[in-house]
């Protein structure tokens, strides 16, 4: 449940450790809920071998609550959430909201990240929703994990940029519904650039790995 207390903490650190950041408000917490069952919903849904009458049913219900929840406010977009006030600031709204791994955003699997030193951690799982080749991740969300999770790992150096490039090789087919470790090393940083590679491992061998060129922006994408 929310604890309160946690909304008043003066720095927002959600890689400090491998225990996910409990929300930072009740609304995240009840958003954190709605999308753990989009998420549920998702993978029953491409899972499924129901009727057609059924998932015809579904989909009106479903169709009924999205129209609900079109009618009520709406912000649209991590500034937007920012510039309200009530949310958090950066660090809060972009652990919600982010597509790899915001905890209230139903799109994003379950990628748990943390950092030791120059090293970062992380574990992650993708059901069905996430298939490519029968049986197996879909290379693009591997390298999108790896862009989420490199992307942390360069915290490491103090240094944050953006996506310059981002190269991986897959070593072998990834299996769905297994626990993966994640594991990154900042390997250089100096100027507007840094330097992170990282590995995916299933059972501590390697199914991916990836080198990604950060590059901070000369001005600022977000006034908060």
């Amino acid at each position: 449940m929310f604890d309160s207390r946690e909304s008043s903490r003066a720095v927002f650190s959600p890689f400090a450790s491998e225990e996910v950041s409990p929300p930072f408000s009740p609304h995240w917490e009840a958003k954190r809920r709605a999308a753990e069952a989009l998420r549920a919903l998702t993978e029953a849904l491409v899972t499924s071998d129901a009727s057609t009458d059924l998932i015809n049913a579904l989909a009106q219900r479903l169709e009924r609550e999205a129209h609900q929840l079109q009618a009520e406010p709406r912000l649209y977009g991590l500034a937007a959430f920012l510039k309200d006030g009530k949310h958090g600031g950066h660090g809060e709204v972009n652990h919600e909201l982010n597509a790899l791994g915001g905890w209230s955003n139903p799109l994003s699997p379950a990628l748990n990240m943390w950092l030791k030193g120059r090293e970062a951690f992380g574990t992650v799982r993708c059901g069905y929703a996430y298939e490519g080749p029968p049986g197996y991740i879909h290379g693009g969300f591997i390298a999108a994990i790896f862009d989420q999770f490199l992307g942390m790992a360069q915290l490491a150096g103090d240094n944050p940029g953006m996506t310059g490039s981002l190269t991986v090789r897959y070593h072998r087919p990834t299996p769905l519904n297994r626990d993966l470790d994640l594991r990154a090393t900042l390997q250089d940083s100096a100027g507007r650039k840094t330097v992170v590679t990282g590995d995916m491992l299933l059972d501590g061998e390697v199914t991916a790995t990836c080198e990604a060129l950060f590059i901070r922006p000369r001005t600022a994408l977000l006034d908060p």
